[in-house]
C-alpha cells in the first residue's frame, strides 16, 4: 500500500499531540491555524484513521493519535537528525571532524592544521584525540575518529591510509655528553650507551628497535616512557641518552643530532577500510597532507 504522507504533515501532527490545541501548535511551527488544521485533516484522511478527539478545550489524541505520537516521534528526531548531517556535510565548511593523533603529530602539525582551518573555515570543528599509537588504532578501526594520523601502522588490512611524509630519527642528549661533540652520530655509537626510550605503545618504538638491530647495536635500555617529553626530562637529568623523531619537539637544553645512516619513521593517514570520508573529514585529511608537505615543520 502506497501513502502520500509528508514531513510537513507528521510535524504538525506531532506538534498538535503535544501542545494539545491547534493555535498552540500552529504558533510553535510558525504556521496559520488553519494550514495546522488542514494538515491534520489530510493526515487523517489518508491513513483513514481518527487522530484526535476535540474538545472546546483542548485536542486529546486517540489510543491510534497515542501509538503514533510515541512511534513517530522518535522516528521524525531521527529523520532530522540525519537530514540535518547530510545538509551540513553538503555544506562541506559547517560541522566537526573528529581526528586521533600520536602525540608527536598532535604537537606539531596538528596546530598547524586546526590553525589553518579556523582562518579557512571559520564554522569547522576540529576535535583532536591526542593518543598513544595503540589507542589511535583502535579509535580509527572502532569509528569513534573519522580518521588518525598513525606511524607505520601494522598491515592488519583493516585501514585504508596514505603516507604524507617521513619523519628521520635523532639523538637527544646533553650538551656536555661527548656525542653532543659530532655533527652527525652513526648509530654504531649507540653501542653501550644507557638509552632512554619510548615504550610499546609508541609507534616509533618498533622502528627503534628495528634500526638498532639492523646497525648491529644491543641496546642498554635503563629507561622507558610513554611519551617523549618525559624521555627529555630523563636525558636532562643525565640518565641517558634518546633517540627521538625530528618532530618531538625537544627543549632546547638537549642537543641533538641527526643518525647516520638515516632512519626515519612513516607518518600515515588512516580511516576504516572500505569506509568512505565524508566531504568535511576529506577536507581536513588534504590539508594535513599539504602541510605535512611543507618541509618547515622542523628546525633541524
Amino acid at each position: 500500500m502506497s501513502m502520500n504522507i509528508s514531513l510537513r504533515q507528521l510535524r504538525a501532527f506531532l506538534a498538535v499531540a503535544r501542545q494539545r490545541h491547534f493555535r498552540r501548535a500552529a504558533e510553535h511551527l510558525h504556521l496559520s491555524q488553519p494550514a495546522i488544521s488542514r494538515h491534520i485533516a489530510e493526515l487523517e484522511a489518508e491513513l483513514g484513521v481518527r487522530l484526535f478527539d476535540r474538545t472546546t478545550r483542548e485536542v486529546v489524541p486517540t489510543e491510534t493519535g497515542r501509538y503514533l505520537e510515541s512511534a513517530i516521534e522518535r522516528v521524525l528526531d531521527e529523520l532530522e537528525g540525519v537530514l540535518g548531517h547530510v545538509h551540513s556535510e553538503g555544506e562541506r565548511r559547517r560541522g566537526k571532524v573528529r581526528i586521533a593523533s600520536v602525540p608527536t603529530l598532535s604537537a606539531s602539525l596538528m596546530p598547524l592544521c586546526i590553525a589553518d582551518c579556523a582562518r579557512e573555515y571559520p564554522e569547522l570543528t576540529i576535535q583532536l584525540h591526542d593518543q598513544a599509537q595503540t589507542l589511535v588504532l583502535d579509535s580509527v578501526r572502532g569509528g569513534e575518529v573519522d580518521f588518525g594520523i598513525a606511524i607505520d601502522p601494522p598491515e592488519t588490512g583493516d585501514f585504508d591510509s596514505e603516507t604524507i611524509m617521513r619523519d628521520p630519527f635523532y639523538l637527544a642528549c646533553r650538551p656536555d655528553h661527548p656525542l653532543a661533540a659530532l655533527k652527525s652520530v652513526p648509530w654504531k655509537k649507540l653501542q653501550g650507551q644507557a638509552l632512554v626510550l619510548l615504550d610499546y605503545s609508541s609507534g616509533s618504538r618498533r622502528l627503534i628497535d628495528q634500526a638498532l638491530h639492523r646497525h648491529g647495536v644491543v641496546a642498554d635500555v635503563v629507561q622507558q616512557t610513554g611519551h617523549t617529553h618525559t624521555a627529555f626530562r630523563m636525558v636532562e637529568a643525565g640518565l641517558g641518552i634518546t633517540i627521538t623523531p625530528a618532530l618531538s619537539s625537544p627543549p632546547p637544553s638537549l642537543a641533538m643530532r641527526p643518525l647516520t645512516p638515516v632512519e626515519h619513521r612513516t607518518v600515515m593517514l588512516i580511516h576504516r577500510r572500505l569506509r568512505s570520508l565524508s566531504p568535511l573529514a576529506a577536507l581536513v585529511w588534504n590539508r594535513l597532507r599539504e602541510l605535512a608537505a611543507n618541509d618547515k615543520l622542523t628546525s633541524y
